[in-house]
């Protein structure tokens, strides 16, 4: 199972991101065929159809990984990118609140708490995020606009 839900990955390295994601959504689909048990996988598809605008499918999988594993960080960051692209700003904020207070230094989980934010109109806020989120990973903003955010 492992094998497929990792095999998108591979493709999107080689710099086949349409091909990647289509094959990562039918592995992640197969996998949960075969073991619907995962929370992982489920998480992984709701990150990934979250990523190319398929928000509430995103959501339905992200709760079903949180009811099998509540407090697991980097589903409520997924969670939160699809109430972010939806523009569920206090949703997004309130999820990324959560995944910060498990996992404090999750460099998406601040950067897009710190997009939430601005958006919200919270400049000193989002700076400080934003700012944090960049000492950790440089290149966060281009990973965020590829996910379609910015």
């Amino acid at each position: 199972m492992h094998a497929l839900a990792n095999r998108g990955e591979m493709f999107r390295r080689r710099g086949e991101p349409e091909r990647a994601v289509a094959l990562a959504l039918d592995d992640y689909d197969r996998s949960i065929r075969a073991n619907a048990s995962r929370a992982d996988v489920f998480n992984s598809r709701c990150f990934t159809r979250a990523i190319v605008g398929r928000l509430q499918e995103a959501l339905a999988d992200c709760e079903q990984s949180l009811k099998m594993a509540p407090n697991d960080a980097y589903t409520l960051d997924s969670r939160a990118l699809a109430h972010l692209k939806l523009g569920n700003l206090d949703a997004a904020i309130a999820d990324y609140d959560a995944a910060l207070s498990i996992k404090p230094g999750l460099d998406g989980s601040l950067y897009g708490r710190g997009l939430a934010k601005r958006k919200k109109g919270d400049s000193e806020g989002a700076v400080r995020d934003i700012a944090a989120a960049k000492a950790i990973n440089a290149g966060i903003a281009d990973v965020f606009s590829h996910y379609g955010v910015e």
